[in-house]
């Protein structure tokens, strides 16, 4: 039974009944729906009321979690070890800084495939195709360490990658909302957001470890740092004689590295190809049963959705910075006197940091439903407080410590990268019933044109690094008036919470009914002589 506009015929419920209500009075179920939302399709769009959860939602979320990892690592290879491609390739900042620069170009190419694959195919189809990407560029990487074919073979891997990072980035909230329970989506989102930035901390820790910084370079570095002259000029005579055997040895490390990560690569495409469902048999929640707005009408839609573009144009700008930025961190630090193996731990830590605080801040957003928005001013606020210190303290107003450095990154970073899982869900519920595929897409490719801009710049001859550490002050800055001037709108969540009512509601209507038909039996006793 529905209540609907006969008058239009467009589809425009408050309510919407299952069809297990009946005259007499067997238990029915009402959904409360926003009257704003617009459906077209009445069929499509009615709830099936029946919902269930597997427990191999999290073996789905976890192997997720390995893919969107995977790919991060393979993204961030060259930035921890940057040092030491500049001495075994006489790559120079600009190279640097286009190797990431990689990611945010090739998303800009497949985002709107990738959405469209999630849309149609489902996840499964678009998982394989990116673990196949991933796979293949991690393999054109291995083929030479020669220069200049290196570069090229470099270059391409990183095309690749990039190729696979829309699924990488953006579909976790369709995996949660396909496989978990309202009270769960959030902490899945985050969970799989966690692992798409371990992957940079895990690059900070092998990349290192794989290829560590010559003695030659750290023996330079610590006494340019002491204006050591004299023994800086010797060491230089040094390296120039033991300059082929230091160069082989890089080499020979940074091919181990190429060969392991294709290696890990292959076996997680092979792990996708195996198993990995699109979604289960029933879905986890009302919400879930409803289908999605089609691609190109949820595509129209979103376009024209005022508060979409508030959340993704503050989330692309901050966070698109900040993850730019620490793609290139060694090169970023290392006038101010930090060191390769310095870099490489302060992005580890802050990065595990981000991580924590994206999973707690997803768990209290799942308890504390509908307060993402606060939860955000207050975490920005904190990260203009750590990345302002920073900058005081790469600009000498405050004493040069690196025990500052660590602590005002590590703040700033697991403030802003605890971020995105809000980010993704305000933007799927603000947009539903648009498809939580095309939300997250253009998400996340907003983060990438930030990003791409970022690194743009950086390739221009002779800027410098100390205005990137100002950009990205200002990139949170400005999201904290628009944070504040947003209005908070939970579509989805208002259908699911109404579902979890439908018991009692269904009993009240039940009692009604029976009154109802205790009063007549009543009316025709007296009745009766």
């Amino acid at each position: 039974m529905e209540m609907t506009d006969k008058d239009s015929g467009e589809r425009n419920l408050a309510y919407i009944v299952s069809d297990d209500e009946n005259i007499d009075g067997k238990k029915e179920k009402i959904y409360e729906r926003n009257s704003d939302i617009d459906f077209n399709e009445t069929d499509k769009n009615e709830p099936k009321g029946e919902s269930k959860v597997y427990k191999r939602r999290w073996y789905v979320l976890a192997l997720f979690c390995v893919l969107t990892c995977t790919e991060t690592t393979i993204w961030n290879t060259w930035g921890p070890i940057a040092s030491s491609c500049e001495k075994a390739f006489g790559w120079d900042v600009s190279i640097m800084a286009l190797l990431p620069n990689w990611l945010p170009i090739s998303f800009v190419l497949s985002s709107f495939v990738f959405s469209w694959i999630v849309d149609v195919k489902g996840i499964r189809w678009a998982c394989l195709i990116a673990a196949a990407l991933i796979a293949v560029g991690s393999g054109v990487r291995c083929i030479t360490s020669e220069p200049p074919y290196v570069t090229w073979t470099v270059n391409i891997g990183q095309f690749f990658n990039g190729l696979g990072g829309p699924v990488a980035m953006g579909i976790a909230p369709v995996l949660s909302v396909a496989w978990f329970p309202p009270h769960q989506r959030t902490t899945a989102t985050a969970t799989a957001t966690a692992f798409n930035y371990l992957g940079v901390a895990v690059s900070y820790l092998l990349g290192p470890y794989m290829v560590p910084e010559s003695q030659e370079g750290s023996t330079l570095h610590n006494q340019t740092r002491e204006n050591n002259v004299t023994g800086m000029l010797e060491n230089l005579t040094s390296i120039d004689g033991n300059d082929d055997a230091e160069l082989h040895r890089i080499r020979h490390d940074i091919m181990i590295l190429m060969y392991i990560e294709c290696s890990w690569c292959v076996f997680v495409f092979l792990l996708v190809l195996l198993y990995f469902p699109a979604k289960p048999k029933l879905p986890p929640s009302i919400s879930a049963s409803v289908e999605r707005l089609d691609f190109k009408s949820g595509f129209r839609k979103l376009i024209r959705n005022k508060m979409f573009w508030m959340v993704g144009l503050t989330y692309g700008v901050s966070t698109g910075v900040l993850g730019m930025w620490e793609g290139v961190l060694d090169v970023n630090l290392k006038p101010h006197g930090v060191s390769q193996t310095e870099a490489g731990w302060i992005g580890f830590y802050s990065i595990i940091a981000g991580n924590i605080g994206a999973i707690a801040f997803g768990k209290f957003a799942d308890v504390f439903s509908k307060h993402m928005r606060l939860f955000l001013i207050g975490l920005y606020i904190v990260a203009t407080a750590a990345f302002l210190w920073l900058n005081l303290i790469l600009n000498g107003i405050i004493d040069n410590s690196l025990v500052q450095i660590y602590a005002s990154i590590i703040i700033g970073t697991l403030c802003v990268n605890a971020s995105p899982p809000l980010f993704f869900e305000m933007a799927c519920e603000n947009a539903y019933p648009v498809a939580e595929g095309i939300t997250n897409f253009a998400l996340t490719l907003l983060f990438n044109i930030a990003g791409l801009i970022f690194l743009a710049i950086q390739m221009v001859p002779n800027i410098g690094t100390i205005w990137e550490n100002w950009v990205l002050l200002g990139s949170i800055v400005v999201s904290i008036p628009v944070l504040l001037s947003m209005h908070d709108t939970y579509n989805r969540l208002n259908m699911d919470e109404g579902s979890r009512n439908d018991d009692h509601g269904g009993k009240q209507i039940q009692q009604e009914q029976e009154d109802k038909k205790i009063t007549t039996s009543q009316d025709d006793e007296q009745i009766t002589p």
